[in-house]
């Protein structure tokens, strides 16, 4: 079966279950917890929908959660953990799922992970606003033949984190007296942590965080014809940054203790993406 086949099939097991919303999110390492929080909903094992790979690492549940915002707020579908290529998957099954949800009819994405700060101006567990990515993984989900029914050969990326998106997430976090980090995120193929001499070539190339994932999800969402927008969780100081070794369970502790600040302003920034998407309906 060919990416596009794969994610038609998904997109279709979805719309029996469902007409599709207008935005989906995605999330990382850690940020489970704002699907938690969704009303009505009605919770998909990846397993049950065509296609979708396996997810294998702790902190990702591998659930599609359909719900509504709190509060009687728009529906919204979450992607509940995610798959990576240190994994071991195809890129086509990395992206797979975020091309089922744009064939399903979903015009959005809020793309969230958990990453590393390099700029030395931020701490643990502040969140950052995705501006911009550097994809130093080496890899790239569009390599191929190119399929139309999927996208267009040769996307244009020179705004791949939607500026009125952002803009929308900048109020969010002003009206909630948040402060919001903004920068470049690198992503990196791991699953090593990057030593620190890495760490002072990405600060040279200008990145502001670090992580392992969302760059190649970004470039198929936008290949898709998705409006995509980002925020980062630094859930750790970068390796020679950091005074201590790193490790997973870190990254998931940080994410932990900023997860109200998170899931108040994912909730915040949604309800407001959702009421602009519907209107440009």
């Amino acid at each position: 079966m060919t990416a596009y086949s794969k994610a038609k099939e998904a997109a279709d097991y979805l719309s029996q279950k469902s007409e599709p919303p207008v935005m989906g999110a995605v999330l990382g390492s850690g940020l489970g917890a704002f699907a938690d929080t969704l009303e009505d909903a009605v919770r998909i094992n990846y397993a049950d929908i065509p296609n979708f790979p396996n997810v294998a690492v702790t902190g990702h549940a591998g659930q599609l959660v359909l719900g509504r915002l709190p509060g009687g707020g728009p529906r919204i579908a979450v992607l509940a953990g995610r798959v990576h290529i240190y994994e071991g998957h195809a890129l086509d099954d990395v992206v797979h799922a975020l091309r089922s949800l744009a064939l399903w009819g979903v015009k959005g994405l809020l793309l969230t992970n958990a990453a590393g700060g390099i700029n030395a101006n931020f701490s643990a567990g502040d969140l950052m606003l995705i501006t911009d990515h550097l994809n130093l993984t080496g890899k790239n989900p569009l390599i191929g033949k190119n399929d139309e029914n999927l996208g267009v050969r040769f996307p244009d990326m020179s705004t791949a984190y939607d500026p009125e998106l952002c803009d929308i997430v900048r109020g969010a976090a002003a009206d909630l007296k948040q402060t919001l980090r903004e920068g470049v995120y690198a992503g990196l193929l791991g699953p090593s942590y990057e030593t620190p001499a890495e760490i002072r070539m990405l600060r040279v190339l200008g990145a502001d965080a670090v992580g392992m994932s969302t760059v190649c999800e970004t470039i198929a969402a936008r290949h898709a014809g998705l409006k995509v927008v980002g925020i980062s969780c630094i859930t750790n100081l970068a390796a020679g940054i950091s005074k201590t070794a790193l490790n997973h369970a870190e990254v998931k502790e940080t994410a932990d203790r900023s997860r109200d600040a998170f899931v108040k302003l994912v909730e915040l920034s949604l309800n407001r993406i959702c009421a602009k998407l519907e209107a440009e309906k």
